[in-house]
């Protein structure tokens, strides 16, 4: 998963056709660790997004924006709107994740 390190790069890629999964997490956050062991099988299936990671610690204004007040967070980009939120408290196992993105489909 690559990480978003500017607001251009962030407007730039949740801007696109294609739908955009952005994690916002932080390095002291011992749920997005967690998340970390689990996610990758999870992107491999759900291959019809890009994935990416933005540190929210890094871009606090960004989280205010979009709600984000729990971390780990998965949201849901497309032509720069926020579709859809999974929120921390519902981010902590794989199953849940996999609920979040099939609901979406």
């Amino acid at each position: 998963m690559q990480e978003i390190t500017t607001i251009e790069q962030f407007t730039e890629l949740t801007s696109k056709e294609k739908p955009v999964i952005v994690k916002f997490f932080a390095g002291w956050c011992p749920d997005c660790t967690r998340m970390d062991m689990f996610i990758d099988p999870i992107i491999e299936e759900y291959n019809q997004y890009d994935w990416y990671s933005i540190n929210r610690d890094n871009f606090p204004d960004l989280a205010e924006k979009y709600q984000v007040m729990g971390i780990p967070s998965l949201l849901i980009f497309k032509n720069g709107e926020k579709l859809a939120h999974l929120h921390s408290a519902n981010a902590k196992t794989p199953a849940q994740v996999e609920e979040f993105l099939n609901a979406q489909a």
